[in-house]
């Protein structure tokens, strides 16, 4: 998406040779045409896969996983990373690292919202490692349903996550592939 790729040149910080700050599009702030347009490609994208749910983990993948589920016109479930007062004790949790965050977080999805007759889209902001992305993979596989693939805003290549999701025969969509930040410099691949 070269609108996406403008706007990560114009409004993207470079924090380190692996950290890109996207606050001001993606993280913090929200663009909500930039957002609709996004889900609009990956709806495109996996239009003929008979999506019945679109799951993200929260936070930051909620905005275009909403706009993706919206164009799809199918429900959209999130994976919380806290557990509340409320939370279904019989819910799949998965234990996981966060890069961003340098913490280990439980992601937990109710099996309310998740049946083996799903046929899941999961949709996030940004793939680095892919810890968490490797997560709620397999709290979906405990469930049952079917992944039909993985639709990540940004993906940053020169980690391991994307290439491993990969591995493991899941289909990945990027919106835009990152191949380097050394130096300060974003450059963009294929």
């Amino acid at each position: 998406m070269e609108v996406l790729k403008q706007r990560i040149l114009e409004e993207g910080v470079v924090v380190s040779d692996e950290v890109l700050k996207l606050d001001a599009l993606l993280n913090h702030q929200v663009d909500p045409q930039l957002t609709m347009e996004m889900g609009r490609e990956f709806a495109g994208r996996f239009a003929d896969c008979g999506i019945t749910r679109i799951v993200t983990v929260e936070s930051s993948g909620i905005a275009v996983a909403f706009a993706t589920a919206y164009e799809l016109k199918v429900p959209l479930v999130f994976a919380r990373r806290k557990k509340t007062l409320l939370a279904d004790p019989d819910a799949l949790c998965e234990r996981v690292p966060s890069f961003t965050k340098g913490i280990v977080t439980d992601i937990m999805l109710s099996r309310q919202f998740i049946s083996p007759e799903d046929k899941i889209l999961f949709i996030d902001d940004i793939i680095a490692n892919g810890d968490a992305a490797r997560g709620l993979i397999k709290i979906i596989e405990r469930s049952g349903a079917e992944l039909v693939g993985l639709g990540v805003v940004v993906e940053k290549s020169f980690q391991a996550g994307a290439r491993t999701i990969k591995e493991q025969g899941i289909r990945l969509e990027s919106l835009v592939r990152i191949t380097s930040l050394s130096g300060g410099t974003i450059e963009f691949g294929e």
